[in-house]
């Protein structure tokens, strides 16, 4: 593929990545590549922020609905997905926007990086399955304690993915380094928001979603044959509702429980990419349109 120009759209979750996407896939001519590990699944709308029908304004999206709930979707896949979106999107003569806040899935793509392709161990999954989240990560940080410094500690999901991958390759998980990939000319956008607004807008963006009907989802996947396993691992929204509906937690503690995670998910997201000085940081829509218009020019 030769040089071609690259946007991305990243920053905290709920901090308005999405509207801002389909803004600037307007004005430019652009289409536009979810970065989500979990829109990537079909069903899960409300309990991943994924974007309405109504909202995506005739914007082509690109990776989001690739996959059901019980097959476990890798990094691996979705940079696959995402390059042959860049090369139709491309071949339209239009700009790639990827949106998302997975920083695991972007840097995969943006650096180019090799990860092995290890196919799932189910013997290795069931064993560590057994284990509990703290003896989970304890274990990654003795085999790879790089890899444990950036990954999510409340998602089994990843790091039992991380185990399997350094106990498969005898390697650690590959390493993320700025700039390695010479095929794209990128332009990355961070989306940034206080503390205090970012915390306002979780809590309107809950209030929102419990009242389209997140709870009636998640049961309505669980009546599908999800298991409430599976709602656990994918954290945040689905595990605190799934634990909602199986009585464990009250309502209050279930909406409690999911803005404390949002909040600490948004703390692993900052920790990513405040190291990557190629983030242009900004907090308004006529600010990310200058520096696109710069940048396409």
């Amino acid at each position: 593929m030769k040089t071609e120009k690259l946007i991305v759209i990243l920053g905290p979750t709920a901090s308005g990545k999405s509207a801002l996407g389909v803004k600037l896939a307007k004005k430019f001519n652009g289409e536009i590549i979810s970065a989500d590990s979990r829109q990537v699944y079909r069903g899960l709308n409300l309990a991943s922020g994924k974007i309405s029908k109504r909202e995506i304004e005739s914007v082509h999206h690109f990776c989001l609905d690739v996959t059901s709930l019980k097959n476990h979707y890798t990094a691996m896949q979705w940079k696959k997905c995402a390059e042959s979106a860049i090369r139709k999107i491309v071949k339209k003569n239009k700009i790639p926007i990827i949106i998302g806040g997975t920083a695991f899935y972007i840097n995969a793509l943006i650096n180019n990086a090799l990860i092995p392709e290890v196919k799932p161990n189910w013997k290795l999954r069931k064993e560590l399955d057994e284990k509990t989240i703290n003896e989970l990560f304890r274990l990654l940080e003795k085999l790879d304690p790089r890899r444990a410094k950036t990954i999510e500690k409340d998602n089994p999901r990843r790091i039992i993915r991380a185990i399997e991958i350094v106990k498969q390759t005898g390697k650690p998980v590959p390493e993320f380094k700025p700039g390695l990939r010479d095929d794209f000319e990128v332009l990355i956008l961070g989306v940034r928001r206080s503390k205090e607004k970012l915390k306002n807008l979780i809590a309107a963006r809950l209030k929102k979603r419990l009242k389209l009907g997140m709870v009636n989802e998640i049961k309505k996947l669980r009546a599908s044959g999800t298991s409430w396993k599976r709602l656990e691992e994918l954290g945040l929204e689905p595990r605190w509702i799934a634990r909602f509906l199986q009585n464990t937690i009250s309502k209050p503690e279930m909406k409690s429980g999911i803005i404390r995670d949002s909040l600490k998910f948004v703390r692993h997201q900052m920790s990513w990419w405040k190291k990557d000085n190629r983030i242009r940081w900004i907090n308004s829509q006529n600010s990310a349109e200058k520096l696109t218009k710069h940048f396409l020019n």
